[in-house]
């Protein structure tokens, strides 16, 4: 793990030069053409960044997502002059929203109340997580279906545990922060899902650099699918991060295609039928659920899954798992001298 542990520092210093020098060329030239071919270097470096991770796939995926996808997606948007970042932010909350999975609210820091997630929260999602490590060591004898549910399981645990922690080390230093997630298994339409409940960062990156633009030219249908088609690429994107091969398989972008058609019938059929009585919330939050696992055991996972990336997933979290095992046995030991 030393090229990890030599990984981190350097890739956390270049990405924050690479940001201040996006920042102090945004403020010297005008959204455009000229503003997109200086910052281009931006793009590039982190595109290229997640690949310094070369010997763990989790850190190298959190890192493609940070930084290859939501980062880049914010510089691009800074150079059309749109989009959460601007010149005039302040170094340290430009930096924040520039390489992490954060939307400052508006109003200002001085009468920020930062969302901290709740110690019981935290605690529950943890022991969960750990929980389901113990229970990959059963992996080869549980069904497939099984292990996907697990899988499922982890993903949300781990970006629900992840992502309210850098949201509060941004309230901790004065920012205040949109949420990422609003209980997503309370969903009662694929809309609310993906629109208003389920990662809401990446929402918040798509509607103005895919949405907000086809929508004007096409029409609110074309937006949606076009959005949807976008955040497939980019899922085929982490894919190969992950496994560090190319091409790639074609099932995330079937997944999210899949959804935006739906997510277009459902409005279709909202706006047609609207009058009608809906059928009850507990009713609509179960189907939903059972859409959205039933899509993800089919298209999702196995495309996370496949050339060696559950084998090393795996193998990285029984180390995680040993690390902590081992750190709480030392404590222990301290405690009771």
């Amino acid at each position: 793990m030393e090229l990890l542990r030599d990984s981190i520092p350097a890739v956390s210093l270049a990405a924050a030069a690479a940001a201040l020098y996006a920042r102090a060329a945004s403020s010297l030239l005008r959204p455009g053409l000229p503003r997109l071919v200086a910052l281009l270097p931006v793009l590039a470096l982190l595109a290229a960044a997640p690949l310094a991770f070369a010997s763990s796939a989790i850190v190298r995926g959190v890192a493609a997502f940070f930084l290859a996808w939501l980062g880049a997606f914010k510089v691009a948007l800074l150079a059309a002059g749109r989009g959460p970042l601007h010149p005039a932010l302040p170094v340290l909350p430009f930096l924040f929203t520039a390489l992490l999975p954060v939307k400052l609210r508006r109003g200002g820091a001085s009468e920020a109340k930062p969302a901290l997630p709740t110690l019981a929260s935290c605690a529950v999602k943890a022991a969960v997580m750990a929980a389901l490590v113990g229970l990959y060591r059963l992996n080869a004898r549980l069904h497939i279906y099984a292990r996907l549910a697990l899988y499922g399981a982890h993903t949300y645990c781990f970006l629900d545990l992840l992502l309210p922690c850098v949201a509060a080390a941004a309230g901790a230093l004065g920012m205040e922060t949109e949420p990422q997630f609003d209980r997503p298994y309370l969903a009662s339409s694929l809309r609310d899902f993906w629109g208003r409940r389920w990662n809401l960062m990446v929402s918040a990156v798509l509607r103005p650099a895919v949405y907000d633009p086809v929508r004007a030219r096409a029409g609110p249908a074309a937006g949606v699918l076009a959005a949807f088609a976008a955040s497939g690429a980019m899922h085929e994107a982490m894919v190969c991060y992950l496994s560090l091969r190319w091409p790639p398989g074609g099932g995330m972008a079937a997944f999210f295609a899949l959804h935006g058609a739906c997510c277009v019938a459902e409005g279709w059929c909202a706006r047609r039928w609207g009058d009608r009585r809906p059928p009850p919330r507990a009713v609509a939050t179960v189907a939903v659920g059972l859409f959205v696992a039933g899509t993800s055991f089919w298209l999702f996972f196995p495309a996370l899954l496949k050339d060696g990336v559950e084998e090393r997933f795996l193998e990285e979290w029984a180390a995680v798992a040993a690390f902590f095992l081992d750190a709480g046995g030392k404590m222990n030991s301290i405690v009771v001298r």
